[in-house]
C-alpha cells in the first residue's frame, strides 16, 4: 500500500517529498488510514481536524481521538469548533453543504498561515463510484461524470488509489484505532442508499462491476478532455469579447450542430440554466431585441449577435468634475485639461475627446447614467432630440445603451461621452477657453 500510495502521488503530481502536508484527519477508518500511510511513507505532515457538533458526545470521541493520534505520530495538530446548524441556518445551505464550506475554508486558512504545500483529504476509489452516481442522478452532465479529481488547486486526494475493502484490511493488519460514524448506515442519505443498497445490486450482476466502472470514468475523462477542447475551439470562433460584453455571432452559431449543446456549454458559464438556452435558441431566427436572464447575466438578442452583460448595479451612482480635477478614474477613466484657444488650435476629429465652450459651464459637472426623458441637441442640429431616438439612429445595441454615460452642466447635457457632445456648447469663433475631456487620458 506504501509503494501504491507514492507511486500514485508521484504520478499524478500531488505533491513532492520535501512538501509539507496538513492531513484532514476526521477520525474514522479512511482518514486515519491515510494518515498512518503518509506516516509510514516518510512525509512532513500536520494533523487538522474539524468539530462539527452534529453529534453530540460521538464527535467529541472524534476529536479526543484524533488528538492522541497526533500525540502518537508527534505531528502538529490544528483543531477547530464550529456550530454547523446556525451555520446553515444563516446561509440557507443545507448540513452537509454548510459542513463543506466550513472545513475547507478552515484548512485552507491553516494552510496558508502554517505555510503547508497541499491539504490532503482521504476520498478513496468507492467514493469515486458513489460520487459517479450521486452526479448522474442529479443530471449534472459529463463532467459530473468523471468523477473526484485527484488534486484541485492545493487540496490532494492521494486515497483515491484504493478500495474501501484495501483500506479496511490495512487498518486491521495495523490495528490502528478510529472511530464509525453512525450515520454511514442511514439510508436517509442518498450516499449511503448508493454504497449499501445500489452498488451490491450492481455486483450481483456483475461480480467485477467496480472495476469496470472505474475504467469507464477513466474513458468518460478521456472524452471529457476532447469535448471541452471542441467547445472551446468553437467559443473562440464564435465569441468576441468587447469590454465587459461577450458577443456571440448569430451567424457562426447556426453552423454549429448539435446547437442546443454548444448553446449550452457556452452559455453555463454564465448560469443560463438548460430551459433558457432552449428558449435563446429558438429566438435565433426571430426578431432583435429580446432579453434572457440569469442570477447574475442578460443575454439580449441583437440584429447580428447574441449579447451577454453582467446584470446592471441598481446603484445611481453620480461623479463630479470639480474646477481643479485633472483627471478622473470613476466612472471612466477621463483626462481633464483647460486651454487657451488660440490660431493653432484644433478640434480632434476623435468621438473619444470632447472639446467644450470652458464659458458656458458652471462646475461642478456631473456625470451620470442617463434616463428616460432626457434629451440634447446633437451637434450640429438645431433642434432637440430624445436621447432614447438619438440611441437609436446610433444602431446602439441595449447594453450600449443602458452603459451610456452624460457628461451635465446642471440638468443640460454636455456631452453623450463617447458619441457627441451638444451643439450650444460646441467651440465658436467666439470661443477663447476650451474645456477638453478625453477618454483614457492620451
Amino acid at each position: 500500500m506504501i509503494n501504491e500510495l507514492v507511486s500514485y502521488i508521484q504520478r499524478h503530481n500531488l505533491f513532492t517529498s520535501g512538501d509539507t502536508i496538513l492531513v484532514a484527519v476526521s477520525g474514522g477508518m479512511d482518514s486515519v488510514v491515510l494518515l498512518d500511510l503518509l506516516e509510514r511513507a516518510g512525509y512532513a505532515l500536520g494533523i487538522a481536524h474539524c468539530n462539527f457538533h452534529l453529534r453530540g458526545e460521538e464527535s467529541d470521541g472524534d476529536e479526543a481521538l484524533v488528538a492522541r493520534l497526533a500525540e502518537k505520530y508527534g505531528r502538529r495538530y490544528y483543531h477547530q469548533s464550529f456550530d454547523t446548524e446556525e451555520y446553515a441556518e444563516e446561509h440557507g445551505y443545507s448540513i452537509e453543504m454548510a459542513a463543506r464550506e466550513l472545513r475547507y475554508d478552515w484548512f485552507e486558512k491553516i494552510r496558508a498561515e502554517n505555510h503547508y504545500d497541499a491539504i490532503a483529504v482521504a476520498h478513496h476509489r468507492d467514493d469515486l463510484l458513489e460520487t459517479f452516481f450521486l452526479n448522474l442522478s442529479r443530471g449534472t452532465g459529463l463532467k459530473g461524470m468523471t468523477g473526484i479529481k485527484p488534486k484541485n488547486g492545493r487540496v490532494v486526494r492521494p486515497l483515491l488509489f484504493a478500495s474501501r475493502q484495501e483500506i479496511a484490511n490495512w487498518c486491521l493488519e495495523h490495528e490502528l484505532e478510529y472511530r464509525d460514524d453512525s450515520s454511514n448506515a442511514s439510508l436517509d442519505f442518498q450516499r449511503n442508499k448508493i454504497r449499501h443498497q445500489l452498488l451490491p445490486l450492481m455486483e450481483e450482476l456483475n461480480p467485477s462491476f467496480r472495476e469496470s466502472l472505474q475504467k469507464t470514468i477513466h474513458y468518460l475523462k478521456d472524452v471529457s478532455t476532447i469535448y471541452f477542447q471542441e467547445i472551446q475551439q468553437c467559443w473562440e470562433r464564435v465569441a468576441v469579447r468587447k469590454g465587459r460584453e461577450y458577443h456571440l455571432s448569430i451567424s457562426e452559431l447556426e453552423l454549429l450542430q448539435p446547437l442546443n449543446t454548444y448553446l449550452f456549454e457556452f452559455l453555463k458559464p454564465f448560469h443560463f440554466n438548460s430551459e433558457v438556452v432552449a428558449q435563446i435558441e429558438e429566438t435565433l431566427d426571430g426578431e432583435s431585441g429580446r432579453q434572457f436572464f440569469s442570477p447574475t447575466h442578460r443575454l439580449v438578442r441583437d440584429r447580428e449577435y447574441l449579447i451577454i452583460t453582467r446584470l446592471p448595479d441598481k446603484e445611481k451612482a453620480v461623479y463630479y468634475i470639480d474646477e481643479e480635477l485633472k483627471d478622473l478614474t470613476k466612472p471612466l477613466l477621463i483626462q481633464i485639461r483647460k486651454v487657451e484657444r488660440d490660431q493653432h488650435f484644433r478640434i480632434p476629429r476623435s468621438t473619444k475627446v470632447a472639446c467644450i465652450d470652458l464659458d458656458k459651464i458652471q462646475f461642478p459637472l456631473k456625470i451620470r447614467k442617463w434616463e428616460p426623458g432626457d434629451y440634447f441637441r446633437p451637434l450640429g442640429m438645431t433642434g432637440f432630440k430624445k436621447l432614447s431616438d438619438f440611441f437609436i439612429d446610433e444602431k446602439m445595441s441595449l447594453p450600449e445603451k443602458e452603459n451610456a454615460w452624460l457628461v451635465t452642466n446642471g440638468e443640460q447635457v454636455v456631452w453623450v461621452i463617447g458619441k457627441r457632445i451638444d451643439d450650444r456648447y460646441k467651440i465658436t469663433d467666439e470661443t477663447t477657453r476650451v474645456l477638453e475631456l478625453v477618454i483614457g487620458g492620451k
